[in-house]
């Protein structure tokens, strides 16, 4: 491994996790899953520079908040830029630097684990793509009370608690992934269908919408969702119609209505097919 900077950046934070602890850590329930090895915090890291040509033990999550800078994970290089978030994964050579022009200030934390495959699947590893966020705000939020819980300490308990932290902050990376930004045109139909949960939508009359093809909407839906136009918004009829039967004395007539069925017996058929017994049958269940 090659360092371009060794003395480190002002107000910078950094906690390194003992072996001893880490391989301890390993043995335990949890925390052998998943446990974080080294974490930090570099402002306007000028100079940054790390080169692992076989690679580490741990997998790297990085997040850059301001600057840029780039990763090259075997061989393909990819540029950073603020508000987006990279994982390394482990045992793969690497580098990565901070701009000379636009030093990146960057949150960053090292993991190891048996679920390293499940983080890296869900993170989209299997290609270097920055992951653009949605919830900077929170994701940065996590990555500060990571960092301050292996500040106060790298004891059994502490360490656990780490792993639970880096658990959310991985499934909020997550999921905006595979969630749309904001005022794209799946973003804008997903907010149409939620406004008309009462209603019917046309797969055609929604992609002249937001001005795609019907085919090229239903392909991003697939994507994003897990499945098509229609799937999706005959989710949220049922996840409204799961609110009323759970909250309301509404007939099972008025609760169908409410979501877009003028008729009831195939709104049952639809709840039934989808919940695996009928609406009234779902309303007599204990919850909770």
């Amino acid at each position: 491994m090659t360092e371009a900077r060794k003395d480190g950046f002002a107000d910078q934070r950094l906690c390194v996790v003992p072996g001893p602890a880490v391989e301890a850590a390993a043995q335990r329930a949890v925390t052998r899953r998943l446990v974080v090895t080294d974490a930090g915090y570099f402002p306007a890291a000028r100079g940054h520079l790390r080169t692992r040509p076989r690679g580490g033990a741990e997998a790297i999550l990085m997040l850059c908040i301001s600057g840029g800078g780039w990763v090259d994970v075997a061989g393909e290089r990819v540029s950073v830029r603020a508000s987006t978030c990279v994982l390394i994964p482990a045992h793969t050579p690497h580098s990565y630097g901070s701009s000379a022009e636009h030093p990146w200030t960057i949150w960053w934390c090292h993991f190891r684990g048996t679920d390293l495959r499940d983080v890296a699947e869900a993170l989209g590893s299997e290609h270097v793509a920055p992951i653009s966020l949605r919830s900077l705000d929170r994701v940065t939020a996590q990555f500060d009370e990571l960092i301050a819980t292996l500040e106060q300490g790298q004891t059994p308990a502490h360490l656990l608690a780490a792993t639970g932290i880096a658990w959310h902050l991985i499934a909020q990376i997550a999921v905006d992934r595979v969630l749309p930004e904001t005022d794209t045109p799946v973003e804008r139909a997903i907010r149409y269908l939620g406004q008309r949960i009462d209603s019917s939508v046309q797969v055609s009359e929604l992609a002249a919408l937001v001005n795609l093809s019907p085919s090229h909407l239903s392909a991003l839906f697939r994507r994003t969702t897990g499945g098509g136009v229609t799937a999706f918004h005959i989710s949220l009829k049922m996840a409204r119609a799961r609110s009323l039967l759970d909250t309301t004395t509404l007939t099972i007539s008025e609760v169908a209505a409410l979501v877009g069925y003028s008729d009831p017996l195939y709104f049952s058929r639809q709840f039934r097919r989808l919940h695996g017994l009928n609406p009234t049958n779902y309303r007599a269940q204990h919850k909770g």
